[in-house]
């Protein structure tokens, strides 16, 4: 009889790491793509490792008992990990959703039982938003809320559980299936945890390893006024932002990358449908950025029998109601 598990947070991590043969035969590439599949994950995303960490953390240090509320600021799949550990664990979930999230990520939300909130039901968080999102401004306003409610805030923004739990796990899962034969790792970022946590991780094990981020072209944000425009979901800018842009746990574990790429969203959704095409995997958007990212390294003469990680964060049926399958 194989293992029996005794509970669902088990399941977190080991995620498998898949090299992308006939991707780079399409197109003509000579590196190695290696996906990791982070929707292999319970609830579905890269984001379950940190919402997991961050729950178990807070645990540790007797901040939260069962019966308890947790409240988070999200965009989707952090708030979907942390409603799945919730339930598992005892707690009552509340979600402040970020404007903008695709249908489906708030219908699993509330498939999942969180309560879910809008950013206008938090007092000041429209005000803020006036001037743009900063992440000291957010911490702010969703604590002084959370402690008028008497609700625990995980702060997955700030939280340093956030990125060790890249530290901890998904650093070290890489490390082991390639033998420690990677030379790139691409990711994009929302919170910063996963760049940050790899790269600490990573760079102690090889400190020629290139740690390469993507964010939204410009031409790929969200904007009112552009109410059509195709988007990346979940992700943000980082490189080239004003100093309250950048991410929280980019300062807290010393984070340094080595380039950083701007994605339109129609080539990210291009090169997701061509991996379905080739692969079989049917890829959100952020992963599609990613692959489109990890293409033009590939392409690079310096790149040829090179090995390169590509975080592929969630699957695309959280995007069914969006542009890029259609």
């Amino acid at each position: 009889m194989g293992r029996i598990y005794d509970s669902i947070t088990e399941l977190v991590g080991n995620t498998p790491l898949v090299r992308l043969h006939r991707y780079e035969e399409s197109e003509g590439l000579e590196a190695n793509i290696l996906g990791k599949f982070e929707y292999f994950n319970p609830s579905g995303s890269l984001k379950d490792r940190a919402a997991l960490n961050i729950i178990e953390q807070a645990e540790y240090e007797g901040k939260i008992k069962p019966g308890m509320t947790l409240v988070d600021f999200t965009s989707g799949n952090t708030g979907i990990g942390e409603a799945t550990y919730a339930n598992a664990k005892g707690y009552k979930f509340v979600a402040v959703i970020q404007p903008g999230v695709s249908v489906e990520r708030s219908l699993i939300l509330k498939a999942l039982g969180a309560e879910l909130l809008q950013v206008t039901d938090v007092p000041g968080f429209a005000e803020m938003l006036k001037t743009g999102l900063s992440l000291e401004g957010l911490g702010k306003v969703m604590g002084d809320f959370a402690k008028s409610k008497g609700w625990f805030y995980l702060d997955q923004c700030s939280n340093p559980a956030n990125a060790r739990a890249h530290i901890q796990k998904t650093g070290p899962e890489i490390w082991e299936d390639t033998d420690g034969k990677v030379d790139y790792v691409v990711q994009l970022v929302g919170t910063g945890g996963t760049l940050a946590g790899l790269s600490a991780y990573l760079r102690k094990k090889n400190p020629d390893i290139k740690i390469i981020g993507a964010q939204p072209h410009n031409k790929s944000l969200k904007n009112p006024e552009f109410p059509e425009r195709n988007t990346i979901d979940g992700v943000l800018q980082f490189n080239g932002v004003p100093g309250d842009k950048v991410p929280t746990l980019f300062a807290q574990f010393d984070t340094h990358y080595d380039e950083c790429f701007d994605v339109i969203a129609e080539d990210a959704y291009e090169a997701g449908r061509k991996v379905v095409q080739t692969e079989g995997f049917f890829l959100g958007q952020s992963a599609g950025a990613a692959i489109w990212t990890a293409t033009q390294i590939a392409k690079r003469p310096e790149a040829k029998g090179k090995n390169i990680v590509v975080i592929l964060a969630d699957n695309a049926f959280k995007y069914l109601s969006t542009n890029m399958y259609k």
